[in-house]
């Protein structure tokens, strides 16, 4: 079993930055992590997914140069360093793993899933 703890959400103004955390529990070495976020009234977006085991990365194509995922092996933590922040960032953001060894970008394929931490934008 699979414990995932995200931390590190708030409340920002545009252009500044945040750092989330997922604290992993339970054997995660061959998953997938992946960051997701859900805005009120929209569906789960994926932002990002790092391949545990090789460090392998995923981005959505809007977060890109903006948004960094890392792992910290030791730590059993993945981060994601948020950067330029625009009120339309503004979500809970998730933390999941992927039992498998694919970086894929589908929610609906992640097996397991943290509470959730609050993003605010404010513009």
């Amino acid at each position: 079993q699979v414990q995932l703890v995200e931390s590190g959400g708030g409340l920002v103004q545009a252009g500044g930055s945040l750092r989330l955390s997922c604290a992993a529990s339970g054997r995660t070495f061959n998953y997938v992590m992946g960051w997701f976020r859900q805005a009120p009234g929209k569906e789960r977006e994926f932002v990002a997914a790092v391949r545990w085991s090789d460090g392998g990365t995923r981005y959505a194509d809007s977060m890109k140069g903006r948004f960094t995922i890392s792992r910290d092996n030791a730590k059993n933590t993945v981060y994601l360093q948020m950067n330029s922040l625009k009120p339309e960032d503004t979500a809970v953001y998730y933390c999941a793993a992927d039992r498998t060894f694919r970086v894929v970008t589908d929610w609906q394929e992640y097996d397991y899933w943290g509470q959730g931490t609050q993003v605010t934008v404010s513009s």
